[in-house]
């Protein structure tokens, strides 16, 4: 959807506050066993902590990264909606242990191994549905709202 080198950084920035916001969400609701009004604020207090490592890993390498991986499986000439769904596949398969483990480091009060395989394991199911059903589509419709193309 980006059509230059600013777009992307505005397509990121808010593909990464948003899917970044939802996980901190359940993983705040996971650790305090359940959702209430205060599940909400308190995931608030790592956005700013969590966006930037977010942005920065998506935007210079995994965004690069999952598009090769993805080309390995759709065709530049496969319906545009077949590959986006392919790309955010594989960006999920890369963000989503990259950034249990960041997550586990900052805020988890077990560092180990184990650790991080069971938030990788809790997290993913969650990450890629949230991406393919709601959180891509969201940020697809506000960046189209935001860079409407001239008729």
């Amino acid at each position: 959807m980006p059509k230059n080198k600013f777009q992307d950084v505005i397509f990121t920035i808010i593909m990464a506050t948003i899917m970044v916001y939802g996980m901190v969400v359940y993983n705040v609701a996971l650790a305090t066993g359940g959702v209430t009004n205060q599940t909400f604020l308190i995931a608030l207090h790592e956005l700013p902590i969590m966006v930037p490592i977010a942005f920065v890993l998506e935007f210079f390498i995994v965004g690069k990264l999952a598009k090769a991986l993805a080309f390995t499986v759709v065709r530049p000439t496969d319906r545009p909606q077949v590959i986006t769904y392919a790309i955010s596949i594989c960006i999920c398969c890369i963000m989503c242990p990259v950034m249990s483990m960041i997550a586990m480091f900052l805020f988890k009060d077990t560092k180990s191994f184990g650790t991080w395989i069971q938030t990788w394991g809790m997290n993913f199911p969650m990450a890629l549905l949230y991406q393919l059903f709601y959180c891509g589509p969201l940020v697809r419709l506000i960046f189209r709202t935001i860079f409407r193309e001239k008729e």
